[in-house]
């Protein structure tokens, strides 16, 4: 579990492939900001530009480290495999504060940058959402773009997906990946886990309270 505050920009450093085929997957070395991964373990939960990871490999005196990655993700995330900055956070204890939002580490779908651009001291940030996502997404409602817990200022429904409108304020920019995106970035994006739930219990058919037989 992860709350969509970013607690590092990493960079993907290598990646190799774990076999020959389409089917295989491939690993990925990340280099972390010095000191990241002092309380990291293998076998934990990093999110990778929102995608939760599972930590392989570990060499905190180079602050590298490793996952592997499945074709199954590969397919359904974006930015993954291909060298360059990377917005990181650890899984959630407990006892941490919940700055953003409650976010699952999946990728619910691949939007689009339309449109990233200064206005004022702050960034316009566009994405063209597909559109299946759209009846999740809502105008000040939550959602993650590459992991970054976001505020949805203005929703635009079109034939071709659904775009979102997002106010990106200097230190967000300054502190995530997200100032690397250009109009036609590809970006994974997580709905609020409270309207997945929301819309299954509008959908299911069985009234609230009562178990279907």
């Amino acid at each position: 579990m992860f709350t969509g505050i970013i607690t590092g920009v990493g960079r993907i450093a290598a990646v190799h492939d774990l076999g020959s085929t389409r089917q295989h997957g491939k690993r990925i070395t990340v280099e972390a900001p010095a000191g990241y991964l002092g309380d990291v373990g293998l076998g934990d939960s990093i999110a990778l530009n929102g995608a939760c990871m599972t930590v392989t490999s570990l060499d905190p005196g180079q602050n590298r480290f490793t996952i592997d990655i499945s074709a199954e993700s590969l397919d359904k995330t974006s930015g993954l495999a291909e060298v360059g900055p990377i917005n990181l956070e650890k899984a959630l204890r407990a006892h941490d504060r919940l700055g953003g939002h409650i976010v699952a580490g999946h990728v619910d779908g691949i939007g689009t940058v339309t449109r990233f651009a200064p206005v004022g001291e702050s960034h316009e940030l566009r994405v063209l959402a597909p559109a299946f996502l759209a009846k999740y997404l809502a105008y000040k409602g939550s959602v993650t773009v590459n992991g970054v817990s976001l505020t949805v200022n203005a929703v635009h429904d079109a034939a071709q997906g659904c775009e979102l409108s997002i106010n990106l304020i200097p230190h967000t920019v300054q502190n995530t990946a997200l100032h690397a995106l250009r109009e036609g970035s590809r970006v994974n994006l997580e709905i609020d886990l409270i309207a997945r739930y929301v819309e299954r219990m509008l959908g299911a058919g069985v009234a609230p309270g009562k178990v279907a037989a």
